[in-house]
This record gives structure tokens, C-alpha cells and sequence, in this order.
């Protein structure tokens, strides 16, 4: 785990609180404003602070859709992670569990409304939240290359409330707002606080975690406050995996050494093939917010938060008859183990002495035992005996699981003024840096570096990445006065921001090209290559806005935003909101925005270099994730060029948003409903695999039968620099970032409730519904997308999600009871279409003891009903889809108790 200077950076979290302190909000009121648990309900007015810069604007006066979610509704789930709770309570959020998918599994990536992580704008106090340091690779085909922000970074018991606008927002925020806005924002309290504790597990008897979480308000002097929060807790994983069909054959075969890889009734570390929830250890969140009133029209502000954490996954299982790179050897006599291609499989041999020096060395131990499944015994004892010759199967017989994960470490601090100059009718201002970085660094055991050979370790180190992001905003809001039915709110202001991307050099056996490769043995920690080479890159952008919005008569209101911005690598962009909001009567009101957007490449995405292990159609494939501006990417640039379809370029993607819809109030209930409409062109993407051989054979005019061999060739030939391509002898194919496919994503989101007296209690229904589709309507010419990855984005997600709660407060108890549907959809990651519709019941119950005391008690998933089980499971020992909407660890249940004082 990271040790980093934890004592210091909290420490500097509380300093800065005490000294400076925080919070860029008004304060605001919203309705069912709950405690933690839903134990009180009060009805008040919305009064949001995004989608609208006017003071005191409503969620309901806004000219497009927002959400605000009280704490209270928020946190009604066995979920820690508030991704997880995102997932329950916006119909249009999409989080996954992420079992075996790299660095995926350490930072998840998720979902507004179908789109990309990079797609969805993440602020805390209205402040832009930096990215995480992960860029998903393997990110079930919707999120693959994303890097977004590392949202379970902050801990729930902080937040006050959350809002998420459901609109274009580019204009307004900049880079990034095309699905939405999603707003945390903390609390501001000055005195009380919570204490909690909660204890889950799954039905399944795994899973097991537990949380402990407080906050804690103080005054400062008489005009100031600092809210404190923190959570520490573990997560354990859980096993949804199945034994390998090829590992019982191989034990059928007479192979002993793999039965250590067929029980998987329980969870310990030495599960065959780790399949499921990550583990994740020491799970620490650290929360300030603060602010002092210095006048009558000024205050300062700030905040602040530490995390860190452990998370540790698993990988699949390396077969030691056919594993490639490392087992799987050519076809050789059955006799003599001499290179035959018209006879039997084998197990790779290595000469150590290299070959053709000292004593020689069969090409493979011969697979002629039962099923062909077995070495042939004489063979395999000749290797053994020689001190020259060297084979995987004598050291690792029944093949092996690595076991991937990182330490995650993330920080952040806001300051700012902000206040009103006596200028007329006033003018507002903001004036604001932030500062934030997300660090992981990672760690895979139980794996080898098979060029080394005998000499390889079998835990490495592949080296880190770290996201750093900082911000200096000024904003100003002036109402000027007007003959219309309000003054004319206009605000402006300008950004600057600045982020870099840090790649940091693993160990050296991690990425080490050792004697064996040149004879077909993989180099580099398998599953998950060490970066050869550490890196640093950096790019920043200008922006200035203007955003007018004003009521054009009683029961019309208009907005208009324009924003410019110019980024030093990739140029600049200019995008504009329209949008109205009419109240036709006291009942009903209908509000339109057309806007566009646009979505920035991150520092990270230009500059990355990674090898991972790719499922595909069932078999283990390395594949690399290189800059188009590196020697490989420039080589197929050159290759694609070639044939004719251009080159390709890496720059901003562009948005089209449109969004009609109207609320309306129907007897005690309240409805929302909005159709949005939202193409995205030229996106940024990781293109279709790249041959590499094909591609250094086109630039070479030959016909090299190996990449090692390519490599080797064109550099003596002047023709390549051989140590820009080191590391990436066994690659048989890579991509890189570039702007590729388009699509149109389309939907409607209904919001209803009603509440009403029942008994001697107070009842509230709220309905949320979604519907999205997601077309691409042109894969892309120069780097076009494969089908693979379009079946991902149009089917991956079901189109119909939504859940139906009912809570009920009466004396000392409070009740919910919810359901929550998910439609239909395609697991693309196996080829397996028409996964049906689930719909999965959770209850929770909370008895007040005494007057700040409560215990809380809930399962989610009662009828512990999963997805449609995978039929290939047993290929690849998952029971479960992994991209499955609700998860697969079945029926859970929790155990809370609070104080609040």
C-alpha cells in the first residue's frame, strides 16, 4: 500500500480549512430533505447551483432538467461506494463491477446516459473535479480509453446533497459536459455531527465489509465554519467463477499439479482463478470544508480531501499446454521433440546457452500423453537434467493465476474569495484555484517474465500513474437592469487549466527483454507489461465565457451561454446553449436547450503506453495501447496512410445536445418528463488493433515471420531506432488514440412523486425511469472502430432502466421499500445476445431508539436474482456476464447504527 505523507497532507487539509476555509455555495434548501436515513421529511424549495448562475434559481425553474437527491435518498442502500449509490438513485448512471479488467478494476469507469466516463462533467462545490490516473483500457467496449474522474474517492457521509443536470453543458462548464453535470455538495454544517458504522455481506457468505464514517461541525468565530469528514473501511472480494472446463481435462488428464486449481468453494488467496468483486483494503477518505464571512460582501473559502486505497483483482488462468508466450510451443516430432510442423503440440523449450551454442535443446517437450495433454515423460526429464535447456513446465507444471491490483492515493485542495463589489446593482465574484491528483501505482503477482526464464520473479512492480490538475477560475455575475419582467443576469469570466500525465518506470524484470525472447518467450510481467520508461506530459488551455439568462416576459424565460476555449495541444473551441423555459400555467411548465459541446483529449490519452492481455473470441492476446505520436504509432500512421484512407489525427470531439421536456403537477404529484437528443462526432478513441508485424513488413518490403524478428531486421537495416520499440517484441497487435466513430445517443428520463398521509405517518412514492439508445452512425475511415466495440456501445447497457421507492415515516420507524427494473441487453464481451430484463426488490428498516440514535437494517437484491448465466462459462470461469447492470454478487444485506448529536 502507499505510505505516502499522510499525517502532511491532512494536516495541510486542516490548516488551510481553520485558516481559510470554505465553501462556494449559498445556502440552499431542497425538498424531502432527510437525514442520513430518511428519518425526517420536510418540505422546502429546490434551490440548485448549477444550470443556471442566477441567485436562488430552483431545480423546477431552470431551463433544463436537474436532479437534486438529498442525502437522505442517496445513501438508502447496502453500497459504500458512491458510484454505487449513483447507480440506484439516477436511472441514467451505469457503474459495473469490473472482476478482471486491468487497471478498471482500481479507478471503475461509468455511465451517464450511455456515453463515455470523459463525457460526464464531475464538480464538487461547483469546482471541477480533477481525473483519475487510470485510463480504462478495458472498459466493456462503452468506456474503453476512457480516463475519467475517480469519483469513490469521496466519501458519502460528506455530502450535503447531490445535483446532476441532465443537459449539455459545454458552453457553460467547458470540456467534458455532453452526457451531463453531476455536482457533489458537501456539507457546511457548523456544529453537530454523525457518528456511524456499518457491517455488510453478501448471502453468498463473501463480500463481507464494513465502514466506519463521521462528521463533525465546528464554528469559526462567529461568522465561520469547518465540516470534517472521514471513512475508513475494507471490502472483501467475492468468487463468481466456475472450475475451467480446460482445467478438468487437464486434471482428467492425469495433470495433478492442476487440481490446486479446482476448489473454489471458498474465498482465500489461493482461489484457481479469482473471479469477481476486487478486494479492496484500507479504504481511507478525508473530507474538509470551510468558510468565513469577512464582511457583509466578501468571504473566503476552501476545501479539501485526502483518499487511499488497496485494490487488488485477479486475472485468468495461464494454461501450461498452450499458454502463449510462455507454455505453448511449435509442432514437433512425438519422439525427438525436433521442430515437425505436420506433427504433435508441445511445451516450449528454451535454450539457455542460445541456440546453437553448447548442448542443443529440443524445440518443444512433445503433448502426447492423455488428450494430448501431457508431456511426454522422457522428453521432459531430458530438459529437466540438462542445465541448458529450460521449460515452464518444470517449474510452474500446473500453470498459474496472477493476481493484479494498485494503490491508489488522491488528493485535493480549493480556495477562493468570493463576495460583491458595490458597482451598480452589485456585482458577484468568485475567485478560485484548485488543485487536485490521483496517483496509482501498481503491483502484479504470481506471474512470470518468461524471456527471463529460471531467473524470472514471480511479483512485480510495472510502475504507476498519476493524474495532476490545477485550475484558477474567476467568475463574476452583474444583474442588470432591464424593461423586461426580471433584470438581465449576465455572467462571465475566464479559466485557466493545466494538467499532467506522470508514467512512472516499473521495475526492471517488469518490462525486461531477457535471453529467451528471440526464441518466442513473452517479455514482460505477463498480463500486465512495466512501463519501460518514466514520462511526463503536460497541456493547459485558456477559456472565456459569457452566460445571459433573464425572464423575457411573467411566464418566459431565456438563456444564453458562449464559451471559447484554446488548448495548447490540440487548438481551439467555440460552443453556445440556447435554451427557454415556458410556464404555461400554474401547473405546467415546458423548458427546450439546444447546445453544443465538445470533449477535450486528456494528457493521459495522447501520451499512454500499455500492454495488457485482451480476451478475444476466447483466446489470451497481448495487445498495446501506444501514442499516435510515438515511433510505433507514426509507423501506423505511415501504414494506414498507405492505403489510402488518410492519416489519422488525435483533437477534440464535438457535440450536438438537444433536450425538450416539460413538468407538470397532476393532483399531489409532481412529473418531469425530458427527451434528449445528443450526437457526438469525431470521438475520441482507441481505434481498431493494428497488425504490428503487417505493419513492419509493409514499412520493411519483406516478409519477417516475427515482430522480434521485424524489429531486429529494420534496425540494422537504419531503418528503425530498435530502443523505441523495446518491450514490444511479442506484441501481435497495438492501437492508439485518435478521433474515430460518431454516434447519436437518444432517450427520455421520467421523474415522478407523490406524497401523502398514511396512518399516523407521512408516504412518499418517487418514480425513476430511463430510456436511451445509442447508434453509431459512422465507425470512423482512418481508425475505424471494430464490431466488437459498436455492439458494445448500441447493446452493452440496457435501453430500459428505472425503480419505483416507497418510504413511509411514522413514530420511530422509517421504512423503504424499492424495486428496480433493468431491461434486456446483449453481453458483447462473450457473444451472447438477449440477456433478459431483472427486476431485483431492496428493503430497508430504521428504528429511531432515542432521540439521535438509530439502527439501521437492509438487503438489496432480496430475491438475490442475477443476470442470465453465462453459457461459455466455463472456458473462462465466469458464471456471471461481468458488464452486468446490477452486478453479480446476488442478495446482499447491512447492519447500520448511527448518532448524531
Amino acid at each position: 500500500m502507499i505510505k505516502s505523507p499522510f499525517k502532511r497532507h491532512v494536516t495541510l487539509l486542516t490548516s488551510t480549512a481553520l485558516l481559510s476555509s470554505m465553501m462556494a455555495l449559498p445556502a440552499v434548501a431542497q425538498t424531502n430533505e432527510e437525514d442520513d436515513d430518511g428519518v425526517k421529511v420536510v418540505n422546502v424549495e429546490e434551490i440548485t447551483t448549477i444550470g443556471s448562475r442566477r441567485k436562488g434559481r430552483s431545480a423546477g425553474d431552470t431551463p433544463a432538467p436537474i436532479d437534486v437527491i438529498s442525502v437522505g435518498e442517496f445513501r438508502q442502500s447496502s453500497a459504500s461506494d458512491v458510484q454505487d449509490l449513483l447507480r440506484t438513485s439516477v436511472p441514467s448512471f451505469n457503474i459495473n463491477a469490473q472482476p478482471i479488467s486491468d487497471a478498471a478494476s482500481i479507478v471503475r469507469p461509468a455511465n451517464l446516459r450511455g456515453l463515455s466516463p470523459d463525457n460526464t462533467l464531475v464538480l464538487v462545490n461547483g469546482k471541477r473535479r480533477h481525473r483519475g490516473s487510470v485510463i480504462s483500457f478495458l472498459g466493456g467496449g462503452i468506456s474503453d480509453g476512457a480516463q475519467g474522474v475517480d469519483i469513490s474517492a469521496l466519501p458519502s457521509i460528506a455530502l450535503k446533497r447531490v445535483e446532476v443536470l441532465r443537459d449539455g453543458a459545454s458552453s457553460q462548464y467547458g470540456s467534458d459536459a455532453i452526457a451531463g453535470v453531476i455536482n457533489f455538495v458537501l456539507k457546511d454544517n457548523a456544529e453537530g455531527g454523525t457518528v456511524e458504522a456499518t457491517y455488510g455481506s453478501t448471502y453468498a457468505g463473501d463480500g463481507d465489509n464494513y465502514r466506519i464514517s463521521a462528521n463533525l461541525g465546528l464554528p469559526i468565530g462567529d461568522t465561520g465554519f469547518v465540516s470534517l469528514s472521514a471513512e475508513y473501511g475494507d471490502t472483501d472480494g467475492t468468487v463468481r467463477s466456475v472450475v475451467r472446463d480446460d482445467v478438468l481435462a487437464l486434471i482428467a488428464a492425469g495433470n495433478t499439479d492442476a487440481a490446486d486449481f479446482e476448489t473454489i468453494n471458498s474465498y482465500t488467496d489461493e482461489v484457481p482463478q479469482y473471479w469477481g468483486q476486487p478486494d479492496v483494503e484500507d479504504d481511507l477518505k478525508v473530507f474538509v470544508n470551510s468558510a468565513i464571512t469577512l464582511s457583509e460582501s466578501a468571504e473566503v473559502y476552501a476545501f479539501g480531501s485526502y483518499a487511499e486505497r488497496t485494490v487488488t483483482g485477479g486475472f485468468f488462468y495461464r494454461n501450461p499446454t498452450n499458454r502463449g508466450g510462455v507454455y505453448r510451443g511449435p509442432n514437433v516430432d512425438p519422439l525427438t521433440g525436433a521442430l515437425d510442423p505436420d506433427g504433435v503440440a508441445s511445451v516450449r523449450v528454451g535454450d539457455l546457452d542460445g541456440v546453437g551454442v553448447g548442448e542443443a535443446c529440443p524445440a518443444g517437450i512433445p503433448l502426447t500423453g492423455n488428450a494430448g495433454l501431457i508431456p511426454d515423460p522422457t522428453v521432459l526429464a531430458a530438459v529437466t537434467a540438462s542445465a541448458n535447456c529450460f521449460s515452464f513446465i518444470e517449474t510452474i507444471p500446473g500453470g498459474f493465476v496472477p493476481r493484479f491490483g494498485g494503490d491508489n492515493e488522491d488528493y485535493s485542495i480549493a480556495g477562493g474569495l468570493r463576495g460583491q463589489l458595490e458597482f451598480g446593482a452589485g456585482l458577484d465574484y468568485d475567485l478560485s484555484i484548485t488543485h487536485g491528483a490521483n496517483r496509482t501505482d501498481f503491483f502484479i503477482n504470481n506471474t512470470v517474465n518468461a524471456s527471463l526464464g529460471p531467473d524470472t520473479p514471480r511479483n512485480f512492480i510495472p510502475g504507476g500513474q498519476k493524474q495532476t490538475e490545477t485550475a484558477i477560475n474567476a467568475d463574476f455575475v452583474y444583474a442588470l437592469p432591464s424593461d423586461f419582467a426580471s433584470d438581465i443576469n449576465i455572467a462571465f469570466g475566464g479559466e485557466y487549466r493545466e494538467e499532467t500525465f506522470d508514467l512512472f518506470a516499473g521495475d526492471a524484470a517488469s518490462f525486461a527483454l531477457g535471453p529467451l525472447a528471440d526464441q518466442g518467450f513473452s517479455s514482460s510481467s505477463n498480463g500486465f507489461g512495466g512501463f519501460p520508461n518514466s514520462s511526463s506530459n503536460s497541456q493547459d488551455s485558456y477559456a472565456g465565457y459569457v452566460d445571459i439568462e433573464f425572464d423575457l416576459t411573467e411566464d418566459l424565460t431565456v438563456q444564453g451561454a458562449l464559451r471559447y476555449e484554446d488548448y495548447s495541444a490540440f487548438g481551439d473551441t467555440l460552443n453556445y446553449k440556447l435554451a427557454a423555459l415556458y410556464n404555461a400555467d400554474d401547473h405546467l411548465r415546458i423548458r427546450a436547450t439546444y447546445s453544443t459541446g465538445f470533449h477535450a483529449p486528456t494528457a493521459g490519452q495522447a501520451n499512454i503506453t500499455n500492454v495488457t492481455t485482451q480476451n478475444v473470441n476466447g483466446v489470451l492476446v497481448d495487445q498495446g495501447t501506444l501514442p499516435l505520436s510515438s515511433a510505433a504509432g507514426q509507423l501506423a500512421a505511415d501504414f494506414i496512410e498507405a492505403q489510402g484512407n488518410g492519416r489519422p489525427q488525435l483533437g477534440t470531439e464535438e457535440a450536438r445536445n438537444i433536450s425538450v421536456g416539460f413538468a407538470f403537477d397532476w393532483g399531489a404529484a409532481t412529473w418531469t418528463v425530458d427527451f434528449f437528443d445528443i450526437d457526438v462526432d469525431d470521438r475520441v478513441a482507441l481505434g481498431a488493433n493494428v497488425n504490428f508485424l503487417d505493419a513492419l513488413n509493409a514499412v520493411s518490403g519483406t516478409s519477417f515471420d516475427s515482430v522480434g524478428a521485424a524489429l531486429t531486421g529494420l534496425d540494422a537495416a537504419g531503418t528503425i531506432n530498435r530502443q523505441d520499440f523495446i518491450g514490444l517484441d511479442d506484441l501481435s497487435q497495438f492501437r492508439f488514440f485518435s478521433n474515430s466513430f460518431s454516434t447519436n445517443t437518444r432517450g427520455i428520463d421520467v421523474v415522478g412523486r407523490y406524497g401523502f398521509d398514511l396512518g399516523d405517518g407521512v408516504s412518499n412514492l418517487t418514480l425513476a425511469a430511463n430510456y436511451t439508445r445509442t447508434k453509431v452512425t459512422d465507425r470512423g475511415t482512418l481508425n475505424p472502430i471494430n464490431d466488437g466495440r459498436v455492439a458494445a456501445l448500441e447493446d452493452l447497457l440496457p435501453n430500459i432502466k428505472g425503480s419505483l421507492t416507497w418510504t413511509h415515516a411514522q413514530g420511530p420507524f422509517s421504512t423503504l421499500l424499492r424495486v428496480n427494473y433493468y431491461g434486456g441487453w446483449d453481453d458483447t464481451g462473450n457473444g451472447v445476445n438477449g440477456i433478459g430484463s431483472e427486476f431485483l426488490f431492496d428493503a430497508q428498516v430504521t428504528y429511531e431508539v432515542r432521540e439521535g440514535l438509530s439502527i439501521v437494517g437492509g438487503v438489496d437484491n432480496i430475491l438475490s436474482n442475477h443476470s442470465d448465466r453465462n453459457p461459455f462459462a466455463g472456458s473462462l470461469g465466469q458464471l456471471y456476464p461481468e458488464a452486468g447492470p446490477f452486478g453479480f454478487n446476488g442478495g446482499q444485506y447491512y447492519l447500520r447504527v448511527r448518532a448524531q448529536f
